[in-house]
């Protein structure tokens, strides 16, 4: 497999604090990787460093072989996309205006959109299925339908890497399986390398090729889906007893909720 992400001793601290401890693993090509932990683990701030919106640190990090620091920011955008964790924001720009943006590193300033933009926009809307609300302001969708114009914008840079930061954060659940569906369809039926931050251990057991666990800055797992779902792995990661089941339909190990 050919290796895309290589994260080498990564250690990072924000305002005296050690956030992440001698991070290292490498991703590969068409490979969707999850990457869990409890609150405070550093996840955010690792998905940050591997797009260059977080600076600093030490330890090295490296996209298709060439140093992240070596990239231009259009360089970089046409290697790697970014989702956020929604936070609530609203944009004043209508969803194509929004997602058009997304094809910043193919425009120079005196160039125009052009129907090659506009074609890959609606591609990219038809993808996550808002093709139909194109023209509808931003501020007048609910935050799953939101989220897929995210990524619709991530889609639309053409990057074959595609990192996220809880993508399913605050969605209910018919929308939370809409999103991790549209992701699922995109690694295995386009073969898009996915990175992803997120707090639900089953998404990450059911739908990932690989996982690693966070837990005070380090790596305490890095291994298979079904690794992960084992008593003592997930005990030393969150501190606390799980329990299981077997999943109706796939037949995987899933965590349950405890009964209070």
């Amino acid at each position: 497999m050919k290796i895309v992400y290589e994260v080498n001793g990564l250690s990072c601290d924000i305002d005296g604090r050690k956030i992440l401890r001698d991070v290292s693993f490498t991703v590969g090509e068409g490979e969707y990787l999850s990457v869990i932990g409890p609150n405070g683990a550093g996840k955010t701030t690792l998905i940050k460093c591997m797009g260059r919106i977080m600076r600093g640190g030490t330890g090295t990090i490296k996209i298709l072989g060439r140093p992240l620091a070596e990239y231009s920011s259009r360089e970089l955008a046409k290697r790697v996309s970014y989702v956020p964790q929604a936070d609530g924001r609203l944009f004043p720009f209508t969803v194509s205006e929004f997602v058009l943006m997304g094809r910043y590193p193919y425009l120079s300033p005196f160039t125009a959109v052009g129907p090659g933009d506009r074609k890959a926009a609606e591609k990219a809307l038809e993808t996550v299925g808002m093709g139909e609300f194109s023209h509808r302001p931003l501020n007048t969708l609910s935050g799953g339908e939101r989220q897929k114009v995210f990524i619709a914008a991530a889609l639309v840079q053409e990057a074959g890497i595609m990192l996220l930061d809880e993508p399913t954060t605050f969605l209910d659940p018919r929308h939370s399986g809409d999103i991790m569906g549209i992701l699922y369809r995109l690694n295995r039926g386009s073969g898009a390398t996915i990175v992803s931050v997120t707090h639900d251990i089953n998404n990450a057991a059911l739908y990932g090729h690989r996982v690693i666990a966070l837990r005070e800055g380090s790596v305490a797992y890095d291994g298979s889906p079904g690794g992960i779902m084992d008593s003592e792995v997930l005990s030393r990661v969150f501190g606390k007893e799980f329990l299981f089941t077997e999943h109706p339909q796939t037949g995987k190990r899933i965590v349950v909720p405890e009964a209070i």
